[in-house]
């Protein structure tokens, strides 16, 4: 491999965060000759990065960079601590308490990763040039992210997002997927946000489930629907949206490592 083309990794261990309380550890993926270019570089922040290795993020970017498929960008993978309370929607918990962190999550990465990245890193100053991507409740966290800073980020991507995230259990004689589903909800409830993309990934054997009983599996009805949500509000597909659904995929890393170079691609390409 051309060493230009080839990426270095980067650990931080000792990160403190007094938002989360705890010490983060994250992975950062450096093009090796980011520091003879002088280039300003895309950035991508990418949720749940303690799976990098599995996925095998630092050769997708490598044979992605040197087939000329995308730009060189930083990656930082943040390793997830308490998923089920630090990813969510910030504006609430769900119907079990869950995603109670998920705004000091946010915060946590706005205003301590964020401006380090700037300070220590040639990260660009274009906001197209930023994107969020995260896996299950990592992809929901990262919609939410970019949703509430669309001045930051330009781009959002989630893999088989867990967007049946909802305010009341589904088997409550309540429950709605119109007023329960909290995604789905934020949306309709927001404003049209210029220039936020959004990427969608779904595998059609991501579950069984299958609530409202139209045949087709709950993650990809939520997927779409929100997809729905997002077009009344404005958003074009093909053009703001980008759908890639996986026949055959599951709810699991092997899919989503088959997935990344689709997002890299559409999110980097050159």
């Amino acid at each position: 491999m051309d060493t230009a083309q080839s990426y270095s990794l980067e650990r931080l261990t000792d990160v403190h965060s007094g938002l989360l309380e705890r010490d983060t550890v994250v992975d950062i993926f450096l093009p090796q000759a980011f520091e003879k270019t002088g280039k300003a570089l895309p950035l991508l922040v990418l949720n749940d990065g303690q799976d990098g290795e599995t996925i095998e993020l630092k050769a997708t970017l490598e044979n992605l960079t040197q087939s000329n498929a995308i730009h060189e960008i930083i990656v930082v993978a943040v390793h997830a601590g308490d998923r089920l309370q630090e990813y969510g929607v910030a504006g609430r918990k769900d119907y079990k308490g869950r995603g109670s962190k998920a705004k000091n999550y946010m915060r946590f990465i706005m205003t301590e990763l964020v401006p380090y990245l700037h300070y220590r890193y040639p990260v660009s100053d274009n906001r197209a040039d930023h994107a969020i991507a995260g896996f299950s409740l990592g992809g929901l966290s990262a919609i939410d992210i970019a949703w509430h800073h669309a001045d930051y980020f330009g781009k959002a991507g989630a893999f088989s997002g867990s967007f049946w995230w909802r305010k009341r259990d589904a088997t409550s004689m309540f429950y709605t997927d119109k007023r329960d589903r909290l995604m789905h909800l934020q949306v309709r409830r927001g404003k049209f946000k210029p220039g936020l993309k959004f990427w969608f990934q779904a595998g059609t054997l991501d579950e069984h489930s299958d609530r409202n009983e139209n045949g087709t599996i709950d993650s990809i009805d939520d997927t779409l629907d929100l997809i729905a949500e997002l077009t009344k509000k404005g958003y074009r597909p093909f053009h703001d949206i980008q759908y890639y659904e996986v026949e055959g995929g599951r709810h699991n890393l092997e899919t989503w490592k088959q997935a990344m170079p689709e997002f890299l691609t559409w999110a980097f390409g050159r």
